[in-house]
Parts: C-alpha cells; sequence; structure tokens
C-alpha cells in the first residue's frame, strides 16, 4: 500500500536515521531529512542505494545554531510526523566535554520541543532516546523501570526525557518515545563494534577489546528497529514508551568471537584485551513485550543472519570504507 504521509526525520545523517529513511522510502512515504553535517559517505546511506531516494530531500540543519531554520521547513512542510534520531551519543566520550552533550540532548532539544508543541498539524513526535537512561540492570527490565543514569550521556538524555514527559503532562504534546537495543546493520558507522571488527580482521588489524568484553548486550538488526519505529509512531497512543529489542543476550566477546569464526580468523590473534570504559553499564536487557503484544511487532532478523549482511556490506564497499576514518570524530 502506497503511502501520502510525510515524515520530517531529523538526525538522517546517523546510521539510525539513514536506515530508516530507506524504511520510510520502501514504504512509499515522502521524508525530508536533517542533519547538521552534510550528507554522510555514500556508503553509510541506505537510501541512496535503492533508487528510491526521489520521495528523499535533504537539508543541512544543525540542531544548536539553525533551529529558525528547522522550523521554517517544518512550517512549509507540515510532516504529519517528527522522528528524531539527533543527539550526541558516544557513552565514554561524553566524560570529556560533558556540556557538549547536555547543549544538544537538554537544551537545544528543549528549545526544538518547545516549538514543536504548538504546531497543530503534528500527528506523532517519535524520541528516540536509550536504555542508559536506566543505567546497569539485573534481568529483562519494563519501560516503567526508574531511572539511574551512571555518565554524563545517559543523564543528559534522561533530563530531555523528563522535560518531554512535562511535555506531553501538561500540554499533550504528541510524544512517544523508543529505546532500542544495540542496533546494527548494513551502513553502521565504523568505530561501531561489528562493522569495526570486521573492518580490522579483514586489514590484519587487532581490534581493542575492552575490559574482555565481558559486558552483555542485545544486538537488534536496524530494519527491525524501523519496522517497529513505524509502528510505534502510526499507532502507539501518545505519552507511551516502548522497548525495541531481541530476546537474544551476548557478550561482546562472545559477538566478536562469532565474527571472528564467520570470517575465518582466530579471536587470539584479532583482539587486544584493554581496560573498561569510564562508566560503562554492565548489562541491559530490554523487555519488549509491550510493543510485541500491544502493536503486533516481532524480530526477524536473526543475529547471524544479520552479521553475514554487514559482513557482506563491509566487503562490499571494503575499498571505499578502509580510506575513511575508524575512530569516533566529535563535533561540538
Amino acid at each position: 500500500m502506497v503511502s501520502q504521509e510525510k515524515f520530517l526525520v531529523i538526525g538522517s545523517n546517523s546510521f539510525s536515521g539513514a536506515s530508516f529513511v530507506d524504511f520510510l522510502l520502501r514504504d512509499g512515504a515522502t521524508v525530508i531529512g536533517t542533519s547538521r553535517s552534510a550528507e554522510a559517505h555514500r556508503a553509510f546511506l541506505p537510501y541512496r542505494w535503492s533508487g528510491r531516494d526521489s520521495a528523499f530531500r535533504f537539508e543541512q540543519c544543525d540542531l544548536n545554531h539553525d533551529l529558525d531554520k528547522l522550523m521554517s521547513i517544518v512550517s512549509a512542510e507540515k510532516p504529519q510526523y517528527v522522528v528524531n534520531f539527533a543527539a550526541q551519543s558516544m557513552v565514554g566520550e561524553s566524560w570529556k566535554n560533558p556540556d557538549h552533550w547536555f547543549m544538544t540532548n537538554v537544551v537545544s532539544a528543549v528549545r526544538l520541543h518547545d516549538r514543536l508543541r504548538q504546531c497543530d498539524f503534528l500527528r506523532k513526535y517519535v524520541h528516540v532516546t536509550t536504555p542508559e537512561v536506566y543505567g546497569s540492570t539485573d534481568g529483562f527490565i519494563r519501560e516503567n523501570t526508574p531511572f539511574n543514569p551512571s555518565t554524563p550521556y545517559a543523564v543528559s538524555r534522561a533530563a530531555g526525557d523528563m522535560s518531554l514527559r512535562t511535555y506531553f503532562d501538561t500540554y499533550k504534546f504528541p510524544v512517544v518515545f523508543t529505546r532500542a537495543a544495540n542496533v546494527y546493520g548494513p551502513g553502521q558507522q565504523l568505530y561501531r563494534i561489528i562493522p569495526r571488527t570486521i573492518l580490522f580482521i579483514l586489514l590484519g588489524r587487532k581490534l581493542q577489546l575492552h575490559g574482555g568484553g565481558l559486558s552483555r548486550r542485545a544486538f537488534i538488526h536496524m530494519n527491525d528497529v524501523s519496522d517497529a519505529t513505524l509502528r510505534i509512531a502510526r499507532d502507539a497512543p501518545a505519552g507511551e514508551t516502548y522497548h525495541i529489542s531481541t530476546n537474544e543476550i551476548v557478550t561482546v566477546r562472545e559477538l566478536v568471537e562469532r565474527i571472528c569464526r564467520k570470517l575465518g580468523a582466530k579471536f587470539e590473534d584479532s583482539v587486544e584485551v584493554v581496560g573498561e570504559r569510564m562508566g560503562k553499564d554492565a548489562a541491559y536487557m530490554l523487555d519488549s513485550g509491550k510493543l510485541r503484544q500491544s502493536l503486533g511487532w516481532k524480530d526477524t532478523v536473526t543475529l547471524d543472519a544479520g552479521l553475514d549482511e554487514s559482513i557482506a556490506w563491509v566487503k562490499k564497499h571494503f575499498d571505499e570504507l578502509k580510506q575513511l576514518p575508524f575512530d569516533y570524530i566529535h563535533k561540538p
């Protein structure tokens, strides 16, 4: 079914944002994307691979500096849905310049929300947030778990979430919250664990494995996250929060070992164990039952199949990717 819906995707240069844009275009939506930087390299933009991007328009727009420009786009285009992936999102690096994280994730976000709440054409604002707000947890947790953030990044996201909650309570602002497990898939930034591991093995370089890779995580394919995000945008009641996760939990070490086996590499030859990152949570496991039961969602891409896709993507773009920066580059 062809959709006549219009979406504004803030943070469309991010892995999650670019993948969601592609998912929307496949569904027939019209999409405007904004990010603070110019469009990323084509290898990181799934919506540029398929030839479906004629219904997509990109505008370079920094939330910290260009709010008037962004709101002029909103006013002119009148999207029914705004989905916000934009954030300072690196955990360990947030200790170095915490004010940058609070500026983007709290101050600029509050300014945006205060303008968006006045848009009477807006059906839903999807706030893509993080399970980092819960801190390290035991067992599978639900959406009503108390916040216990342990890093500047997590505190900034918790503050932004709490502010939005007051906007829903006071103004009935049509916000919904999503918190996903560790996302992955073709097109992900090279500093993330899965593409970085694949690329380093293919290059014969040793991967630094923080803390021996003992932290436990669920890894979920971005296509399943995009499906969930669209269902939440269309059908979830305002004010609700949804966890998006698989039920398969692996340690980071187990994940890297699995990639090594797929590439015919020995774990001991491919990895260097280094110290743990400050404030890193040992585990968070998300109960996604609410999403499954109320919106009929289910994950469809197994970790093995998703890793195979990611490996194929790295190999396909290997000559380009090996020339690009491997490490996170901070932008205030």
